[in-house]
């Protein structure tokens, strides 16, 4: 048995797709099915179901699972013991970012660490928000950026970034720029042009909304603000995003939104144990995003005075 057998069974597990798991671990599919294959032949029992269009956990694998996350993470923390006891920093780090991140500061902490460590491996991860902080829960992403609604996820470690809240952005001329400020009912009434599911934003809107009993027409979405502000300025419908998001160039008027009062929320997000690596790479993402965070970098737990 072999320590990337275990990895690669719990990221399908997870994944519940060997495809995505393949994709996840950066193995082929064929390589990344042969090693459960030899994990379940010295076990002596199947530990995923692959009858339906996925892979599913068995009751021998929901039993195997358990022990195969406590003996992965034991193993880390051997390496953590000996690399502090050493000085060390080394190994590797993955790192999540919400699809279509443009967040300057995490790149500036990246390259800065990578200068400083370059014996550490650096991974990158894109994917949605809810999906990166089921990565970081189960130990694949070690630090997430994630957009959220109203506050960080609950059971990790949050360095909140920005909390601001969602506007309407129409070009001149449209109804709404009349208006000082409309709800979200009055903005039903238009096609609304949004970030998708799995971002902050998105969230933000569909949380505000369902809670008024409203269902927003969601005629277009992009992973990219600046693709939701440039299709909102040729007429294609209402853009919702943060004010931040919006570039001063852009013709588009802001319209606050009354009743969305959930804020959007970016955030840093890691696992509770942490490496030595990662501790330093939050270190440097602290420098990066300057002073006007430093008191949301701190980490929890810390006394305000001291921060």
């Amino acid at each position: 048995m072999e320590f990337r057998q275990l990895t690669y069974f719990l990221a399908v597990a997870e994944e519940s797709s060997f495809t995505r798991a393949a994709e996840r671990v950066h193995v082929s599919q064929p390589g990344i099915s042969a090693q459960i294959r030899q994990l379940e032949n010295e076990l002596g029992t199947t530990l995923l179901d692959r009858s339906g269009r996925g892979a599913r956990l068995t009751t021998a694998g929901e039993v195997v699972s358990g022990h195969a996350r406590a003996v992965l993470s034991a193993v880390e923390a051997l390496r953590q013991a000996v690399d502090e006891m050493n000085g060390l920093i080394r190994g590797r780090l993955v790192v999540g970012m919400v699809t279509a991140c443009t967040v300057a500061p995490l790149f500036e902490a990246l390259s800065a660490f990578h200068l400083a460590h370059p014996g550490v491996e650096i991974s990158l991860v894109e994917d949605d928000s809810a999906r990166l902080v089921e990565y970081v829960r189960g130990g694949s992403v070690d630090l997430a950026l994630i957009g959220a609604a109203g506050r960080a996820p609950e059971g990790l470690d949050s360095r909140q970034l920005v909390s601001e809240a969602i506007v309407a952005a129409v070009p001149p001329g449209h109804p709404l720029t009349a208006r000082g400020a409309v709800t979200l009912a009055e903005l039903s009434a238009y096609p609304v042009i949004c970030l998708p599911r799995g971002t902050g934003i998105r969230a933000v809107l569909d949380r505000a909304s369902a809670a008024r009993g409203l269902t927003l027409t969601v005629a277009l979405q992009a992973s990219a603000p600046g693709t939701v502000v440039r299709l909102a300025e040729r007429g294609l419908g209402v853009a919702v995003l943060s004010a931040s998001m919006l570039d001063q160039e852009s013709p588009l008027r802001t319209v606050p939104l009354t009743d969305a009062d959930i804020p959007a929320v970016l955030a840093l997000v890691s696992a509770p144990t942490k490496s030595p690596a990662l501790r330093e790479l939050l270190g440097y993402c602290q420098e990066a995003f300057g002073d006007t965070v430093a008191q949301a970098l701190a980490p929890a737990g810390e006394d305000a005075a001291e921060r």
